[in-house]
């Protein structure tokens, strides 16, 4: 006799429709008009930046980017949710939340490049640079949250992470130890259907990512990741509940980039339809949001262009810093990595001294 496990479900939480109707009003979160016009403009900034930052890493003048265009909702919304003493533990892709959050712009542009100083997030900036191995930080994550529950500090610790993300070892270590100490912890998988080229479906057989929540005994939710209020107001539940001592929750947002992975030679057009392109561009995040708030009379042209040539000129400012700050050197690397050096690091870096490196 055998017994089938029935999927145990988990919400799902949408706000608007994608012709921007409120569809859910108990959900709508309490925001003021400035506030959901703040949305829109860092929607808007973030996706020219994106544009201008492909086209930089075209031309060689950035090194390692990974295009946001289409996650903007996803990321934007959540980043918002929290309070600038909460943590945010990115992965490589999620360097508008961290540039949201306090890190410098110019920085990220040295962090693409590779230059150590990219990495030196300022002090008061609640960020770790963005995580290049997949999954990493959703163990940090619980570190982080350990250390505020330890202090009895109301901060909460926010990873991100892909799809791909949920497929590591790190993710269910990460998230069986926050649930087993109840961590304030709110780990958010931007499920953009693929992890570089492999769909969602052969990477898992559960029916939703969020359900494996379960497995760590802690919430799932899955959200509409193309709707900026309903990310904003799932976040904003995860975090107060964290806060409140609650544990810690795992959030899906569904949601899908526009661009490559990476502009690192992927070529999205030999693992994705046309077909399911199209369909993901009827839900642009920015389309409906815009709808929304232009039915409000809070949006207009003028002020879409406002938030173009912001996000123009910040990027232009940032890329000038990032050519004018000093190029990096190897007894520079060195000095960054120890407080004091090793013996052999100190005699390494003599010698690269002594040649002039």
């Amino acid at each position: 006799m055998s017994t089938v496990l029935e999927t145990k479900p988990v919400p799902f939480l949408q706000v608007l429709d994608t012709d921007g109707r409120v569809v859910n009003q108990a959900l709508m979160p309490k925001l003021s008009d400035e506030q959901l016009r703040e949305l829109m403009y860092r929607m808007v900034f973030t996706r020219i930046w994106d544009q201008r930052a492909v086209k930089l890493t075209r031309q060689g003048r950035l090194g390692f980017y990974a295009p946001v265009s289409g996650q903007e909702a996803s990321m934007i919304g959540s980043e918002y949710a929290t309070r600038k003493d909460d943590f945010l533990l990115p992965g490589y892709r999620d360097i508008p939340q961290a540039v949201f959050h306090g890190w410098p712009m110019y920085q990220a542009f040295l962090y693409s490049r590779g230059h150590q100083h990219g990495g030196q997030i300022p002090e008061g900036v609640n960020t770790l640079p963005p995580q290049i191995i997949i999954g990493a930080q959703i163990v940090m994550a619980a570190g982080v949250a350990m250390a505020f529950k330890l202090r009895g500090e109301p901060r909460v610790a926010v990873a991100y992470t892909g799809d791909g993300g949920t497929s590591q070892g790190d993710f269910y270590e990460g998230l069986n130890f926050a649930g087993a100490y109840q961590l304030p912890a709110v780990f958010i998988v931007q499920n953009n259907q693929f992890a570089i080229s492999v769909p969602v479906r052969l990477q898992t057989a559960a029916e939703t990512l969020a359900q494996k929540a379960v497995a760590a005994g802690i919430p799932g939710v899955q959200v509409d990741g193309m709707d900026v209020l309903a990310v904003y107001a799932a976040v904003q539940q995860a975090v107060e509940r964290a806060r409140a001592g609650d544990g810690p929750t795992l959030i899906e947002a569904l949601t899908f980039r526009y661009g490559p992975h990476t502009m690192s030679g992927d070529d999205p057009t030999r693992y994705r339809t046309k077909e399911l392109e199209h369909e993901w561009e009827q839900k642009d995040p920015l389309v409906r949001f815009r709808a929304f708030l232009e039915q409000r009379g809070l949006w207009t042209p003028a002020d879409e262009e406002r938030a173009m040539e912001d996000a123009k000129n910040a990027v232009n400012d940032a890329l000038k810093k990032a050519d004018e700050y000093p190029k990096m050197t190897v007894p520079g690397l060195i000095d960054s990595i120890f407080e004091s050096l090793p013996a052999d690091l100190a005699r390494q870096r003599a010698e690269f001294a002594a040649q002039g490196e």
